[in-house]
């Protein structure tokens, strides 16, 4: 590469260079935390399976449409409340929030716990309704 082609659109570059370290850290980060990630495909498979569709989002988000069938556990009570998934320790569990972030840290939690079989939503419900797959407010 010509160095004076870096010199001249060293922002380019460095943006470039940020964008990639973004995206493998994402990928690498997925894997090491041990949570497997679902994208809307396995979601909806996991969804058709009867897993446990587990809601992280606020009371108002959720209130504002969510995954018919899912349960809600905003992600601040997550572990005072964790016991009332027990029967699901050992049963597949697919964690949803708005766009994949709070319910990455929930599956990360839900690991820690005990709970074996962990589906962090892709995209969280922002990809679902992208999808065009079934919302409810009931």
């Amino acid at each position: 590469m010509d160095m004076q082609f870096l010199q001249d659109n060293w922002m380019l570059v460095a943006l470039a260079v940020v964008s990639g370290a973004m995206l493998a850290w994402n990928f690498i980060g997925g894997s090491l935390s041990g949570v497997e990630q679902a994208d809307t495909l396995k979601a909806t498979r996991l969804f058709n399976d009867d897993a446990l569709i587990l809601d992280v989002r606020e009371d108002k988000e959720y209130a504002a449409g969510h995954i018919p069938k899912a349960r809600h556990i905003p992600l601040g009570q997550l572990a005072g409340r964790m016991k009332e998934l027990d029967t699901f320790k050992d049963k597949p569990i697919l964690v949803t929030c708005r766009s994949g972030n709070r319910s990455g840290h929930a599956c990360r939690m839900l690991k820690k716990a005990g709970f074996e079989t962990v589906y962090n939503q892709a995209g969280g419900i922002i990809a679902w309704e992208r999808a065009n797959l079934p919302v409810t407010t009931k």
